[in-house]
């Protein structure tokens, strides 16, 4: 009995990846070559070249790089570059290093956010783009194009708020028989000119750099498209765990390979070929096109689903590591914490994703917008795989990400050539993001300075003097970030307008370094005066009534504060807009509206 229920956890593990991690990767032989041979003559030795650098790109960008190197680095089983700047906070525990790498993962996780915008575009609009070579459909003008591959994003977008738990069971299925057609096709060409296969030597690819020269060079910021969707092995690793995933991507880079390698064979034999994938399809067999191009445009929506997905977990973890604004967030799963719904994020991510898809109108436009962020991220990612390795007993490995770093940086240096052709939206989309972090982390930082919370013990002497006289009967609690420093709400309360009960509650929510886990811990202060602190991990999801009654805090009323920003600073003014645009911490962690009573503060900055 154990060894079915193991077999059925090895294979239902690889399924459940192919449909939650390799969507992205797994959709871009629909583009990557149409794109790269829009710029490259169709020559044999050309084909063989571009197929090389595709294998290896693969191997050393997403199997060495993230497979093999990056997944070893965790946290309670989660990834991802907020992962390794809490490993690094532990490590270095501070110092200009410690900065340097705070930085580059804040500039990491926005090019991941703005590649969640380019991403969905692009593969839903490429699929919708097979439609032109279905029999009567040629002379589609590309704006209707466009406007189905926005409809399909629309639709998709509405749906988050139902939550996928229900519909995530097909995506595995449909996804494994996706990866199945791109194996087969590939390998019905393949026969068709066998000696294509060579092309996985490396010198093949060496050749081409060579005699291409800068053009050559130029031509790398395309074929990057191929490992688009790499980084999300490492992110997603906390949703599926570690060994399904490599599992699965074994079985998702031979088809992908194979599949290139059947596009190469049919550009040899069809030189004048444009939108490749889907003509060597219906080459092959014109009665399955049809199926096929409905199959690829599903693929492409279970592939921006799962980007969708990520980036309200990248979010999430941005607002409870406070580098992010508070958030409404909707919890759409009871049994997966990963299935969330943050209404802002999605609204404003389905508006960049339309206004991209009409602003560039065609996929082939879109290419010259994608790869900046994704080689950005994975330069990032090696700079800082190399920090913490460094600083590991696996010393050994640093010179192999050294390599894979002077890789990552050809590629990104390479992308800059489109920076005129429309690169400069992916800064642009990523600068968003990374502004708001910058703001708020400052701002925040300026904010608790500029409140000057009173000393625990100057504050204990009025407080005892007050209680031994002055009580309200139940309990109060009063919510701070800090214990040991008493917030300036609490002082107007207390010492000012007498505002003691029989029993004070000091409550404070501490985010661990730690992905999950959840402890509680209740300490007297003084008489009447008790300190709660909820030490939760940043991926953790809090029922604070709930932990409050298992710690027999039954509270009559919640007392919290609320700033009032007087600035004349434009930055900021900035902020204190945002303060008030966010939730409160109350409303972000769903507390009784009947027992909150908040207390506003007015603050110099």
């Amino acid at each position: 009995m154990s060894t079915r229920h193991a077999e059925d956890s090895f294979w239902g593990g690889i399924v459940k990846s192919m449909g939650l991690v390799f969507g992205d990767v797994g959709t871009s032989p629909i583009y990557t070559l149409t794109v790269v041979f829009a710029l490259t003559e169709h020559t044999p030795e050309n084909v063989f070249g571009i197929l090389s650098l595709v294998f290896w790109t693969m191997s050393l960008l997403v199997s060495a790089q993230y497979a093999w190197l990056a997944m070893n680095l965790s946290k309670r089983g989660q990834g991802g570059e907020i992962v390794l700047r809490e490993i690094l906070i532990k490590m270095l525990k501070k110092g200009r290093l410690l900065a340097f790498a705070g930085f580059l993962s804040f500039v990491g996780v926005s090019l991941l956010l703005g590649d969640g915008v380019i991403t969905p575009a692009i593969s839903i609009l490429s699929a919708v783009e097979g439609a032109r070579l279905v029999p009567g459909f040629d002379d589609v003008p590309q704006l209707v194009l466009v406007v189905v591959a926005a409809s399909i994003a629309i639709t998709l977008f509405c749906f988050q708020s139902k939550g996928t738990d229900k519909v995530a069971g097909i995506f595995g299925p449909i996804m494994v028989v996706y990866f199945a057609s791109l194996f087969v096709s590939g390998l019905v060409s393949i026969a068709t000119m066998p000696s294509v296969v060579t092309a996985i030597n490396p010198w093949y690819a060496v050749e081409f750099l060579y005699t291409n020269g800068l053009s050559g060079f130029f031509v790398l910021s395309e074929v990057i498209l191929c490992a688009t969707g790499g980084e999300a092995l490492y992110a997603d690793m906390g949703h599926i765990g570690k060994k399904p995933i490599i599992r699965a991507w074994y079985f998702v880079f031979v088809a992908l390979f194979v599949n290139y390698l059947g596009q190469g064979a049919y550009i040899i034999a069809h030189p004048e070929a444009q939108n490749i994938l889907f003509g060597m399809v219906k080459w092959e067999s014109p009665l399955l096109y049809v199926p096929f191009l409905l199959l690829t445009i599903m693929a492409t929506i279970i592939a921006s689903q799962a980007i969708i997905s990520g980036v309200f977990s990248i979010v999430y973890q941005g607002i409870t590591t406070r580098l992010m604004p508070l958030m409404r967030v909707k919890y759409t799963s009871t049994q997966l914490q990963s299935q969330i719904y943050i209404p802002a994020v999605n609204w404003a991510l389905m508006v960049a994703v339309i206004l991209v898809m009409f602003l560039f109108r065609e996929s082939g436009n879109l290419a010259a917008a994608y790869g900046m962020a994704v080689t950005g991220s994975m330069t990032i990612t090696s700079i800082m795989m190399m920090i913490v390795y460094a600083h590991t007993t696996k010393k050994w490995k640093v010179p192999v990400v050294v390599l894979i770093f002077s890789i990552d940086l050809l590629y990104l240096l390479s992308t800059f050539s489109k920076i005129p052709h429309g690169a400069y939206w992916s800064i642009i989309l990523a600068s968003i993001p990374l502004a708001t972090i910058l703001l708020w982390t400052k701002g925040q930082r300026a904010l608790y300075q500029a409140l000057m919370p009173l000393d625990r013990e100057t504050f204990l002497t009025s407080y005892r003097q007050i209680y031994a006289r002055v009580r309200i009967p139940g309990t109060g609690l009063f919510f701070a970030r800090e214990v040991p420093a008493v917030a300036p709400y609490v002082v107007h309360c207390m010492i000012r307008s007498n505002i003691v009960y029989e029993r004070n509650v000091f409550a404070s929510i501490v985010r661990t370094d730690e992905p999950f886990g959840v402890f509680s811990c209740l300490g007297e202060i003084a008489p009447g005066l008790e300190s709660f602190e909820i030490h939760a991990g940043y991926m953790e999801v809090l029922d604070i009534e709930q932990i409050l009654r298992e710690n027999g805090i039954r509270e009559k009323v919640i007392f919290y504060g609320i700033e009032d920003i007087a600035t004349e600073n434009p930055l900021w003014r900035i902020f204190a807009i945002l303060k008030k645009l966010t939730p409160s911490f109350v409303q972000f962690n769903n507390l009784p509206a009947s027992k909150l009573q908040g207390v506003v503060t007015r603050v110099e900055m």
